[in-house]
């Protein structure tokens, strides 16, 4: 039986790596076969394609390079780790897919649309989720979020994308809130200014719906 795939969406500092966590420990207590991952990385190679990418050093990627490195790092891990792990009917959480590169590359950096979604149906082979979490906050309130995260000496832990303008972050914002609109079959939206555990009640509710009550 094929596996389910679950993907965790929103602006950065929307609270989506605590919330797929939290589902994981879920979902594992209820003992079923999961993989918990993210993007970019999740495999040697894809892990090593992200630290290019978030290396704040990296100034001057220039804008299809970052569309063409996030769709490399995407390309081995669908084939090394989420179609492996759906082919053993396990559920696969990934923290970020597609949607990310068309809301942070197509509407943040305004390259093509068209072109980032062809890009990416070669290097995913088409791979679609079958449930995305968006969790969605004001890109001024992410940034306050981002900024209480810091090294030892109090300096803020911001990679090369975090450290973009809030114009940038809006686009970011609406791009993700048109992936929405286009997809409502697929995305569940959710407020990220509720608490955690409000946040985290909405998807566990829907995940029961929508998945619990399958035979596995």
């Amino acid at each position: 039986m094929r596996g389910i795939f679950i993907t965790f969406e929103g602006p950065d500092g929307a609270g989506k790596s605590t919330q797929i966590r939290n589902l994981a420990e879920y979902i594992d207590k209820k003992g079923l076969p999961y993989v918990l991952t993210r993007e970019p990385g999740g495999t040697k190679i894809s892990d090593a394609v992200r630290s290019i990418l978030l290396d704040p050093d990296h100034g001057e990627l220039e804008n299809e390079t970052e569309v063409l490195l996030y769709a490399a790092s995407r390309a081995q891990h669908v084939r090394e780790v989420i179609r492996p792990a759906l082919a053993e009917g396990k559920i696969v959480l990934c923290d970020r897919f597609v949607d990310a590169s068309i809301a942070y590359q197509g509407h943040g950096l305004g390259v093509s649309i068209e072109d980032v979604v062809r890009v990416n149906r070669f290097a995913t082979g088409g791979l679609v989720p079958d449930r995305t979490y968006l969790i969605d906050i004001p890109p001024e309130v992410a940034r306050e979020r981002l900024l209480q995260r810091t090294d030892g000496t109090g300096k803020p832990l911001l990679d090369r994308i975090e450290r973009k303008g809030l114009d940038y972050h809006r686009r970011v914002r609406a791009g993700f809130q048109a992936i929405y609109r286009e997809n409502k079959q697929r995305i569940l939206w959710i407020d990220g200014n509720q608490p955690e555990a409000v946040v985290f009640r909405d998807i566990v509710a829907d995940f029961q719906k929508r998945f619990e009550s399958v035979e596995r």
